[in-house]
C-alpha cells in the first residue's frame, strides 16, 4: 500500500483552516447563558458585554476591545442547549475578523468545536473574484489533527464536486478527478467508455448516457490489501439530468448539477479511507453519465436487458439513476464483497419523507443498521433507516419485462427505488443503500447553501470499526 500524503489538502488544493497551537492566538469564550452569568470573566469585560446586550444566545458574537483599539478576544453564545447545534462554531469562521483564534468552551467537546469551525470555513469561490478573509483556528495539541484534516478535506471535496456546474463537471471531468484521486493515494484506476460499455456488458449505463456529447463511462478504483475485508463503494454519477425525453420543467433542472452527489460522496468517503490507510480491500465504482436528449436518447416504453440479465421496462426516462446503478451494483456484486455501499441522489420521495437534512438508508442487515445508527449518533451525522418492505416488491414488476424503472402511482418512491436496486445485489454479505440529497437549501452554521457531504462520517466510523 502506498504511503498516504502528509495532508489530504494537497489533493483538494485548499488551505487548512487549522493552525498548530499558537500561544498568541486570540481567545473566543464560547458560553451558554448560564455560563456567561457565572463565568470568571474580568469585571470590565462582563460590564462591556452586558452594556452591549450580549446574553449568549445561540450564534451571537461580541468582539472585545483591547488596548489602543486592538482586539482582545471575543464572546460567542452557545445558547441554552448547545448539544442541539454541535457545529454552531462554524459561524465563527465567517463572523470573526482575519487572524488566528482559539476557542475556550466547556459545554461542547473540543473536537466538535474544531470540526464545526472547519466545516463553517468552507466557501465555493472558483467563480468569484472576491475572496473571504483568512480566519484560522489554533487547534489544541491533544486533538487528532490528522483526523480533522481528512474529514474536512473529504467534505470539501464533496461540496466542490457538487457545486461545480456541469459545463465544468461533466463525465469527462469527473473521470479526471477520479483518476487524480486514485493517483494521489497510489490506487489503481480504470474506465470503460462509450461503445466499450456494450462490449463489456454494461447496457444500462450506455443506454442512459448515449445521448450526451460526452460519452458515458464506468470508473473503477482499487486500493488496499488483498485478503483484507472487501468494501465496495458505488456512487451515482449523473452529471446532469434533463429528465431525458420525459424532460423536467425548467425549475426542476436548476439543481440537476448535483445529480452526481452520490459519486461525490463516495469519492469523499474513499479519500477518508485511503488517507487513513484503513486495512481493507477497497473498490470504488462510479457510473458517470449525462442524461441528455438527442436523436438516440432512450424512450419511454423501451425495454433493455441489464448486466445481470434482468430486463427493465423504461416507464420514465427521468428515473435513470437506478438504471446506471443496476449495472454497477451487479458488477460489484460479482466479487461478493463483505460490505457494499451505494450512495445516490435518487428520489424526491426521500426528501418528502425526511427532508433535505436526514438521508434515509436501506438494508436487510440488522447488525449493519445498528452499527450505522450508533455511528450516526457518535458523529452527529444524521441518517435514518427506512424499510425494504417486501409488500411493495410487486410494484417494481413490469407487465412485459422483469422490472419497471418507474412504478405507477408514485407511492413509497424511495422504498420502491431501493427494492429495484436490491434485485441486483445477490452475493454481497452486506449491502446498504443511501438516498442522499447532497445539498443544503439554506445556510447553516457549519455549511453554506450548496453542495453537501452526507452520511460519510458515519460510514467512515463504521468501516474503520471493521479493521
Amino acid at each position: 500500500m502506498a504511503p498516504a500524503p502528509r495532508s489530504p489538502y494537497q489533493f483538494i488544493e485548499r488551505a487548512s483552516p487549522f493552525r498548530p497551537h499558537d500561544a498568541d492566538a486570540l481567545t473566543v469564550h464560547a458560553l451558554t447563558p448560564d455560563e456567561f452569568q457565572s463565568a470568571s470573566l474580568a469585571p470590565e469585560v462582563k460590564a462591556f458585554a452586558s452594556a452591549a446586550g450580549f446574553t449568549a444566545d445561540a450564534g451571537s458574537l461580541l468582539l472585545l476591545p483591547g488596548q489602543e483599539g486592538a482586539l482582545a478576544g471575543a464572546l460567542f453564545g452557545l445558547g441554552k442547549e448547545p448539544t442541539d447545534q454541535p457545529f454552531l462554531a462554524g459561524k465563527l469562521a465567517r463572523l470573526l475578523p482575519a487572524g488566528t483564534w482559539t476557542i475556550s468552551a466547556s459545554a461542547l467537546a473540543p473536537e466538535r468545536l474544531a470540526l464545526g469551525f472547519g466545516l463553517g470555513s468552507y466557501s465555493f469561490d472558483s467563480y468569484r473574484t472576491a475572496k473571504p478573509s483568512e480566519v484560522f483556528l489554533s487547534v489544541p495539541q491533544d486533538l487528532d489533527g490528522a483526523k480533522l484534516d481528512r474529514t474536512l478535506a473529504a467534505v470539501f471535496l464533496a461540496r466542490d464536486l457538487v457545486n461545480t456546474p456541469t459545463n465544468d463537471m461533466g463525465p469527462e471531468t469527473l473521470e479526471r478527478v477520479f483518476f487524480s484521486l486514485a493517483s494521489h493515494y497510489g490506487a489503481e484506476a480504470s474506465s470503460i467508455v462509450g461503445e466499450d460499455l456494450l462490449a463489456e456488458n454494461f447496457p444500462l449505463i450506455h443506454t442512459v448516457g448515449r445521448a450526451s456529447a460526452e460519452a458515458p463511462r464506468l470508473l473503477e478504483m482499487r486500493f488496499g490489501r488483498k485478503g483484507a475485508r472487501k468494501v465496495t463503494l458505488v456512487g451515482k454519477g449523473v452529471c446532469f439530468d434533463t429528465g431525458g425525453l420525459d424532460i423536467k420543467p425548467p425549475a426542476s433542472m436548476l439543481l440537476m448539477k448535483k445529480d452526481m452527489g452520490g459519486a461525490a460522496n463516495v469519492l469523499a468517503l474513499a479519500l477518508m479511507i485511503m488517507d487513513a490507510g484503513l486495512d481493507i480491500d477497497l473498490r470504488v465504482l462510479v457510473p458517470a453519465v449525462e442524461n441528455s436528449i438527442s436523436a438516440n436518447a432512450f424512450r419511454p416504453g423501451d425495454i433493455y436487458r441489464s448486466r445481470k440479465g434482468l430486463s427493465v421496462q423504461i416507464d420514465n426516462t427521468d428515473a435513470e439513476g437506478r438504471l446506471i446503478l443496476a449495472d454497477a451494483l451487479a458488477y460489484a456484486d460479482e466479487e461478493a464483497p463483505d460490505l457494499m455501499v451505494d450512495m445516490a441522489t435518487l428520489t424526491g420521495a426521500a426528501r418528502v419523507a425526511l427532508g433535505p437534512d436526514l438521508p434515509p438508508f436501506f438494508t436487510d442487515d440488522e447488525a449493519l443498521a445498528a452499527s450505522l445508527s450508533a455511528a450516526s449518533l457518535a458523529e452527529d451525522d444524521p441518517i435514518w433507516r427506512l424499510p425494504l418492505y417486501k409488500g411493495y416488491e410487486k410494484d417494481v414488476r413490469a407487465k412485459v419485462a422483469d422490472l419497471t424503472n418507474a412504478p405507477a402511482g408514485g407511492m413509497a418512491g424511495a422504498i420502491t427505488a431501493a427494492l429495484f436496486l436490491k434485485r441486483f445485489v445477490e452475493h454481497s454479505r452486506s449491502w446498504v443503500h443511501f438516498d442522499v440529497f447532497a445539498w443544503v437549501p439554506a445556510e447553516k452554521p457549519h455549511a453554506p447553501a450548496g453542495g453537501e457531504a452526507q452520511a460519510i462520517r458515519a460510514l467512515y466510523r463504521h468501516i474503520a470499526s471493521l479493521c
